[in-house]
This record gives structure tokens, C-alpha cells and sequence, in this order.
């Protein structure tokens, strides 16, 4: 994970891995050098934002160059820890839950998800999208049995934070959220929480203000 984040703006750290997957597209069409302003273009992001989010990163361009594709390639690689595997795990096969099993990150080959969990699958295991796929009753044990860093949790409300309380007692390091509960974590688990009708909503909102 990100080193030394406490120092860096939460707004800053969202777009890392933004700037990580433009900069590999820029690399891989070949480019050599790359402008805060073409960065911009590309993202559609303010160019004096991109300066100041490097500016907190120590990642520093050139005067009238701007920056090395490649070596701005390296530095986010270094700092986004894409050298080092994570482990995931899914918890909660329905819709959404398929279809995260079904795409399993497969823009970045250092993120999987490696074992899931719903309560209609077998205690004995089955594989989904092949993925091993467990009843919730194995949560604690193959959790640490697969070395899972971070769990997406999909599963229904009701039992958002019964999972979650199960899983603070496990050596996971995060939770995404997709619940619309706001669960409740020990200090040493991070979580973020994406609420899709709440993000609908506010999309809906933005239309309708133009």
C-alpha cells in the first residue's frame, strides 16, 4: 500500500491509480515524455491539480520537459506497491458479486480475488468463475489459509456488520464496501464504501442542475 498516507490528501491518493493506468497507456503507444497538460487532456483533470497531486507524491518533472513517461511509470509503480500481490477475497455471490468474479481485475495482474464465500455454496467448496467458492461458515479459516489481504463485501444489508465483526477478528487489512450499511471497524482495518444508489442519486442531481 501507499507509503507515509497520512500525509497525502484523501482526494490525491483516489486518483493514483488513475494516473498509473493513463501513464501504462501513454507507454504503451509509445511515448517518451508526457506534459502536465496532456496528462490533463487525457483525464480530464485540471493540470494544476495533476501538479499539485505530484507535487505531493515527490514526484518532480522537469522544467519545460515535463516528465518521463517511464520513470513516472516506475515511480507510481513503486508507490502504488504493484510489485506486490494482494490477495483478495469476495464475500457475497449474488449479482454484483458474480460479475466481480467474473471481471476479477484482470487489467491488473498483481490484484485477484482468490477465494469466495455465500451461503448458497457447499462447506466443502465449489468453484465459481473458477474461483474457489466457500460457505460463510470457512470465512475465518480460509481467509488465513489463502493469505487474503482485502475482502469486497456484497453481501445484503442485514448481514453487513455480522460479517464484518467475523472478519475484524481475521488479518485482513481492508474492506471494500458495497453495502449501503456504514460499518462499524477496528482501527487497523481501512474501509471504503461505495453506495451505488447514493452515487446514482448524486449523478441524477448533477443532470438535473444543467
Amino acid at each position: 500500500m501507499l507509503h507515509e498516507t497520512s500525509k497525502i490528501p484523501q482526494a490525491t491518493t483516489k486518483r493514483l491509480p488513475l494516473y498509473y493506468r493513463f501513464l501504462q497507456n501513454f507507454a504503451n503507444a509509445g511515448q517518451i515524455r508526457i506534459s502536465s497538460q496532456e496528462l490533463s487532456e487525457a483525464m480530464k483533470i485540471d493540470s494544476a491539480t495533476i501538479r499539485r497531486d505530484f507535487s505531493h507524491l515527490g514526484a518532480l518533472g522537469k522544467k519545460g520537459y515535463g516528465y518521463d513517461v517511464k520513470e513516472l511509470l516506475l515511480f507510481f509503480r513503486k508507490t502504488l506497491d504493484q510489485d506486490e500481490a494482494t490477495n483478495v477475497a469476495l464475500i457475497g455471490v449474488g449479482g454484483l458479486g458474480s460479475a466481480f468474479l467474473k471481471y476479477n481485475f484482470h487489467r491488473n495482474h498483481n490484484t485477484k480475488i482468490i477465494v469466495a464465500f455465500d451461503s448458497n455454496s457447499p462447506v466443502e467448496g465449489e468453484k465459481i468463475s473458477e474461483i474457489d467458492t466457500y460457505h460463510p461458515d470457512k470465512i475465518e479459516e480460509k481467509i488465513k489459509e489463502y493469505g487474503v489481504e482485502l475482502v469486497i463485501l456484497t453481501v445484503p444489508s442485514r448481514s453487513a456488520q455480522e460479517v464484518t465483526d467475523r472478519l475484524a477478528k481475521t488479518d485482513i487489512k481492508g474492506i471494500l464496501n458495497f453495502t449501503p450499511v456504514r460499518i462499524s471497524v477496528p482501527d487497523h482495518i481501512r474501509v471504503q464504501t461505495i453506495d451505488l444508489s447514493v452515487e446514482l442519486q448524486t449523478l441524477i442531481y448533477q443532470i438535473k442542475q444543467h
